[in-house]
C-alpha cells in the first residue's frame, strides 16, 4: 500500500516535470523559437504580469490588512456581521466579477447612459474596466479574503493581548496599531499575500476575457493559436518558476506564523484584551473600510447579475416568452451543464479525499524510512495546488504527445485528451493538496493513545481506519470534500483544454458566453458557481465564530 501511495503521489507530478522537461528538448529551430520569444512576447508576458502582481499585491495587503485590523482591534455596531460577510468575495470567481462589471460599467450601459444624462457628458465617464487597472481592481476585489483571514487569526491570537499592555503602558492608538499589531501581523500578511498572487498567475478566465498579455494566456496562445507546444511549455515553466518562488515565500511565512504563535502572550498582568470602542465619525470610517469590499467584491456584481438576469427573462413582461433564456432549449442545456459540472466535482472530490485519507492514514502508522518516502510523497501532493491550471494542462498533453509518438498503439492521447480520465486527472494534480491538508488537520486532533489502545485491543489496521478513524474525522472528511467540490465547480483553465467534447461546465459555458458579449446568458451559470461558492464561506464563518 505504501508503494502504491507514492506511486500515486509521483503520478501527480508528471504534468509539472513534463514541463520543465521541455528544456531538455532544445535543439537548433527551438532555439530560434525561444530567442523569437525573448525578442517578441516574452517581456511583454513579463511586463504586464509584473506589473499585474506588484498592483494587486499592495491591494490585497491593504484591503485585508485594514478589514482585519477593524474587526479585531476595535469595536463597532455592525462588527459581528461584517467579521463574517467580509468572507463573501471567496465565493466570487475573478472571472464573474470581471462579467458583472464589463456589463454594468460599459459605455452604453445604463449607469453611464443614465449619469451622461443628468452631467451632460458625452464621453466615457470612467476608463474601460477591460484593462490591466480594472482586472487589478477586481483581483483585490475577490482575493483580499486569503490576506483577512491570515491577519485576523494573527491579530486576534498575539497582537491584541500586547497592543493591551502597550495602552496600559500609556502608548497610543496610532503607535499601538504601526508599533505592535503590524509588526506582529506580517508574517500573516505576507503569507495572505502570496497566497492571492498564486491565484493571480494561475487566472485565464480575466486575462483572456479582458485581453491582457500575461504568461497564461501566452501559454494558451502559443499552443492552442500558435500549435507551438515547446513555446507553451517553455512559457508555462517560467510560470512555474515564479509560483514555486511564491509558494517558498507563503510556507516561510506560515512557519514564521506557526513560530511567533508559540511563543507566551502578554496579558498586561492578566488584564483580558479588549477591542476598543469606536464611535461618531471613526465608526463610519470603519464602516467603509469593511463595506466597501464586501460592496464590491459580492453584493454589486451579484446583484447586477440577477438583474441581468431578470431583464433578459422579461421581468414578467409579456416578451418574456421570447427570451433565449426561458427556452426549453436553454433550460435543458444549463441542466446539462450543471449536471455535468457535478458529476465532475464530486467524482473529483471523491477520488480526492478518499487518496487523501489512505496517505494520511499511513503517514500516521509508518515509521523509519518508509515514513520518509510517505512524508517525500505529502510534500510532493502538497504542491499541487500552487500549480496553475494552464502548466497542468500543458504537462498532461506533453506526456501524451510523447507517449503517443513513442507507443502509437497505446492510444495514449486518447485516454487524457477530451476524456473524464484525463480531466479528473488533472482535478487531482490540483486539488489532491486541499483535501490532504484538510484530512491531516482532522488527523492532528485525534490523540495517538487512540491507536494504541485499538493496537493493545487487537484490532487490526483496517478496523482501526474504518471503525474509530472515520467517524472521527468524519466532519473533516465532509469539509475536504466540500473544498475540492468547489475549487472543481469554479476551475476554468484545465476544464477548458481537457474537457470531453460535448461536455461543457458551467465556468466553461460562462466564460464562452461572456467571450461571445452574450452576458445575460452567461449570468445564470455564473450565479450556480457563486452559490456552490457559498458553502465553503459559510462553514468557515461558522468555525471562525465557533473558534
Amino acid at each position: 500500500m505504501r508503494g502504491l501511495l507514492v506511486a500515486l503521489a509521483v503520478a501527480l507530478t508528471l504534468p509539472v516535470l513534463g514541463v520543465l522537461g521541455a528544456w531538455t528538448a532544445i535543439d537548433a529551430g527551438s532555439l530560434d523559437v525561444l530567442r523569437q520569444q525573448f525578442e517578441t512576447v516574452l517581456p511583454g508576458y513579463a511586463q504586464q504580469s509584473l506589473l499585474l502582481v506588484v498592483s494587486v499585491a499592495v491591494g490585497v495587503a491593504a484591503v485585508g490588512g485594514a478589514t482585519a485590523a477593524a474587526v479585531t482591534l476595535f469595536e463597532f455596531r455592525g462588527r459581528r456581521v461584517f467579521e463574517w460577510a467580509l468572507l463573501l468575495p471567496l465565493a466570487m470567481p475573478a472571472y464573474v466579477l470581471a462579467y458583472a462589471y464589463t456589463d454594468a460599467l460599459n459605455y452604453s450601459g445604463p449607469l453611464q447612459v443614465g449619469l451622461r444624462a443628468l452631467t451632460g457628458a458625452k464621453g466615457a465617464l470612467w476608463p474601460d474596466v477591460r484593462s490591466l487597472g480594472g482586472a487589478v481592481v477586481l483581483f483585490v476585489a475577490c482575493l483580499y479574503p486569503y490576506v483577512y483571514l491570515l491577519v485576523r487569526t494573527a491579530l486576534a491570537e498575539q497582537a491584541a493581548p500586547m497592543m493591551e499592555a502597550a495602552r496600559l503602558l500609556g502608548a497610543s492608538l496610532r503607535r499601538r496599531v504601526l508599533e505592535v499589531a503590524l509588526p506582529m501581523a506580517r508574517p500573516a500578511l505576507a503569507a495572505g499575500v502570496a497566497l492571492a498572487l498564486m491565484e493571480t498567475l494561475a487566472d485565464y478566465g480575466v486575462g483572456s476575457y479582458f485581453g491582457l498579455t500575461t504568461f497564461t494566456t501566452g501559454i494558451y496562445k502559443a499552443w492552442l493559436v500558435m500549435d507551438d507546444h515547446l513555446a507553451a511549455a517553455q512559457l508555462a515553466s517560467v510560470l512555474l518558476v515564479v509560483v514555486a518562488a511564491l509558494l517558498w515565500a507563503e510556507q516561510r511565512a506560515q512557519a514564521r506564523i506557526r513560530f511567533a504563535g508559540n511563543r507566551p502572550t502578554a496579558h498586561a498582568g492578566g488584564v483580558a484584551s479588549r477591542p476598543l470602542r469606536l464611535q461618531g465619525a471613526q465608526q463610519a470610517v470603519a464602516w467603509i473600510v469593511c463595506g466597501v469590499p464586501i460592496l464590491v467584491g459580492f453584493v454589486a456584481p451579484v446583484v447586477w447579475l440577477v438583474r441581468l438576469l431578470w431583464r433578459e427573462t422579461g421581468g414578467g413582461d409579456d416578451g418574456a416568452a421570447a427570451s433565449p433564456i426561458l427556452s426549453a432549449g436553454y433550460l435543458a442545456r444549463f441542466a446539462g451543464w450543471a449536471v455535468s459540472s457535478f458529476q465532475l466535482a464530486a467524482a473529483a472530490a471523491a477520488a480526492a479525499v478518499f487518496f487523501a485519507l489512505l496517505l494520511a492514514f499511513a503517514l500516521r502508522r509508518s515509521q523509519g524510512r518508509r515514513a520518509a518516502w510517505l512524508h517525500g510523497a505529502a510534500r510532493i501532493v502538497s504542491l499541487g495546488y500552487a500549480v496553475p491550471g494552464a502548466v497542468v494542462a500543458i504537462g498532461i498533453l506533453l506526456w501524451a504527445g510523447a507517449l503517443q509518438a513513442w507507443q502509437p498503439q497505446w492510444g495514449a492521447a486518447a485516454l487524457v485528451t477530451g476524456t473524464i480520465a484525463g480531466l479528473l486527472y488533472a482535478y487531482m494534480v490540483r486539488f489532491s493538496a486541499v483535501a490532504l491538508q484538510s484530512v491531516q488537520a482532522g488527523y492532528a486532533r485525534v490523540p495517538p493513545s487512540i491507536d494504541e489502545s485499538a493496537r493493545l485491543l487487537g484490532a487490526g489496521r483496517r478496523r482501526t481506519f474504518f471503525e474509530l478513524h472515520l467517524p472521527l474525522l468524519g466532519r473533516t472528511t465532509i469539509a475536504a470534500a466540500l473544498l475540492v467540490f468547489v475549487d472543481t465547480m469554479k476551475e476554468l483553465p484545465a476544464t477548458l483544454v481537457l474537457r470531453p467534447f460535448g461536455s461543457d461546465t458551467l465556468a466553461v459555458v460562462a466564460y464562452q458566453f461572456a467571450r461571445d458579449e452574450r452576458l445575460a446568458e452567461a449570468a445564470l451559470p455564473s450565479l450556480a458557481i457563486v452559490a456552490v461558492g457559498l458553502i465553503p464561506v459559510v462553514l468557515l464563518s461558522r468555525a471562525l465564530r465557533a473558534g
